[in-house]
């Protein structure tokens, strides 16, 4: 049988998340979250966390309401707050439980006083608990763009 090992979310989040502040335009969003190559931006004020955007909540609540990409703000469509959040000591099995009960794939991860410094995503913590698995395969695998 083998021993699954508990790591702290510092080694297996993606640091540098990409931010932009709420009065940024969903479009403007979007075209960061395909540059960079990510599903989510942080969305942070004075350098605190004010909510996360997902390319879900794009699609649901902006483009599927008829929104104008151009004149929407990201802080009218991102998750609002208070946002369920990691601090860096915290453990795998944390963010899974996390997920698990609130129902997300992406928890932004913060230091004490609240200042963003990463998310994790159910695609880190794969890689991390079974990097043999499918969604761990999927996660590697290159966009198909």
């Amino acid at each position: 049988m083998t021993r699954r090992t508990t790591r702290r979310i510092r080694d297996v989040m993606s640091p540098a998340a990409v931010a932009v502040e709420p009065m940024t335009t969903v479009a403007r969003a979007a075209r960061l979250m395909r540059e960079e190559d990510v599903g989510d931006v942080l969305v942070t004020y004075d350098c605190d966390l004010f909510g996360l955007l997902t390319d879900r909540d794009i699609v649901l609540r902006s483009v599927a309401d008829g929104r104008d990409p151009d004149a929407t703000t990201v802080g009218s469509v991102c998750t609002p707050p208070p946002v369920v959040t990691l601090t860096p000591e915290d453990t795998t099995d944390r963010a899974v439980e996390l997920m698990r009960r609130h129902a997300v794939r992406r928890l932004p991860v913060v230091e004490h006083g609240g200042v963003p410094v990463g998310v994790v995503t159910l695609g880190d913590l794969a890689l991390t608990e079974d990097p043999h698995s499918a969604l761990a395969d999927i996660t590697t695998a290159a966009p198909d763009h």
